[in-house]
């Protein structure tokens, strides 16, 4: 009974490697979106959010009329400061790579999960529009999250209680390395009188 279970298996791989085989040579774009998003607190108090995009296209043909469009961010949380949440461009050739950017500024305090925007492109073998995602902002934001003033006594402490031990194991095997490698002043002393003798 197990080998005719492991034939079908391996049957059922084959098939599957085929299929994947021919997709794999087929001329269609394969879109990869990466969505990333850094804060930056500015003196004011206020915080500005930097979204970037960068859209790959790792298949073997032109994508036209591609557009993003990031509709994750709320006006009542979020103010666009530069740029526009959605980009359209006409072409991306095979092993193209396009970018965008804009910048928000915070108006709420909070945790904010960034859903993955949206890229949506057209192939001239399909009428219907092509839709990809991209990749969600991990981890998510601390907006206007309360920064503990950094001390420089406190900073020294702490790394002094964390690293203290190790630092003093190290230095007493250094130290009891340079005893063992470096002659006594005694014993050069006794070497030189017997060679007087």
């Amino acid at each position: 009974m197990a080998i005719p279970l492991a034939n079908l298996l391996i049957s059922a791989i084959a098939v599957l490697m085929l299929v994947s085989a021919s997709f794999a040579t087929s001329e269609t774009p394969f879109m990869v979106v990466h969505k990333k998003a850094t804060l930056n607190r500015l003196k004011s108090g206020a915080e500005r959010v930097l979204v970037s995009f960068d859209i790959y296209n790792q298949g073997s043909a032109t994508a036209y009329d591609v557009t993003l469009a990031d509709n994750t961010w709320d006006k009542k949380n979020f103010e666009v400061v530069n740029g526009n949440t959605s980009r359209s461009w006409e072409r991306l050739d095979a092993g193209g790579i396009l970018s965008h950017s804009f910048e928000l500024e915070a108006k709420v305090k909070g945790l904010f999960y960034g859903a993955p925007a949206v890229v949506t492109f057209r192939i001239p073998t399909k009428t219907a529009l092509q839709q990809v995602y991209s990749t969600p902002i991990l981890p998510p934001l601390d907006i206007l999250a309360d920064i503990p003033p950094t001390d420089p006594l406190a900073l020294a402490k702490r790394v002094l209680a964390k690293y203290g031990s190790l630092v003093s194991v190290i230095s007493m095997v250094v130290l009891f390395v340079y005893l063992v490698a470096t002659p006594s002043k005694s014993n050069a002393a006794k070497a030189s009188s017997k060679k007087r003798r």
